[in-house]
């Protein structure tokens, strides 16, 4: 009976050990599967040195040597995380994603990413004060020419007595095309791609250009500009150009 007792325990104590033995792997791949790796304010994966802290180098934070040699090429567009998700890929040319990092260099509080959303908000604002004719609101989200432009076009419009029913019926493509730093200023370009329907009235309310039904496509490139060096986090309209 105690040789038996004894072979027992044994048995027992050896598939112990082997379940453990498995569940200790699995426990620690779970472990590492939840602990996912910092991304920096362009959405990259951080690459990791051996003490787990950020691999700072002389190359862009999250990229590598094969990824530095393709920005040489200014055909190829380089992915980056953008839109109404964080890791959404939005893809920019080499050329803006430096331009992108300049200013976060200078500006650590310059995400993107919200700015992105910010221009999309700023789109619809800027062209529905446009076709109110509200100067005033126009004036505090442009530069000084551009509201001195619109404000030209307005006017020229009620010269001649007509109203603009327009609407913006949908955001087809908000894209960041352009990115640059010249101190203190820092300048984004963004394509729209947007379909509007668009109805000009004259003075007695009659219909004198554009259709109730078919929106138009429509494309522009704006450029947002800001002083870095200015407390005030807003962006301004500076440059309005057909994308």
């Amino acid at each position: 009976m105690t040789v038996e007792i004894v072979i027992l325990a044994m048995i027992a104590a050896f598939l112990g050990l082997r379940l453990y033995a498995v569940l200790g792997r699995r426990a620690e791949q779970g472990d590492e599967q939840r602990e996912p790796a910092p991304r920096d304010a362009l959405g990259r994966l951080d690459a990791q040195g051996p003490t787990g802290q950020a691999n700072l180098s002389s190359q862009p934070r999250g990229t590598d040597r094969g990824a530095d040699r393709s920005a040489d090429r200014k055909d190829e567009r380089a992915p980056l995380a953008g839109g109404r998700n964080a890791r959404e890929p939005l893809s920019v040319l080499p050329t803006v994603e430096r331009g992108l990092r300049e200013i976060i260099a200078v500006d650590r509080r310059f995400d993107p990413h919200a700015f992105l959303e910010g221009a999309r908000g700023a789109y619809g604002i800027v062209l529905g004060a446009f076709w109110r004719g509200d100067k005033d609101e126009l004036a505090k989200l442009c530069d000084a020419d551009v509201a001195t432009g619109f404000a030209a076009a307005i006017d020229e419009r009620n010269a001649a007595g007509e109203v603009v029913d327009n609407r913006l019926v949908r955001l087809n493509e908000v894209v960041i095309t352009g990115a640059t730093y010249a101190a203190p200023y820092a300048r984004i370009t963004v394509r729209f791609v947007a379909d509007i329907a668009a109805i000009t009235r004259d003075a007695e309310g009659h219909m004198v250009a554009g259709s109730l039904h078919d929106a138009v496509e429509t494309r522009d490139a704006w450029t947002f500009r800001r002083n870095i060096n200015s407390a005030d986090p807003d962006w301004l309209l500076d440059e309005t150009d057909e994308g």
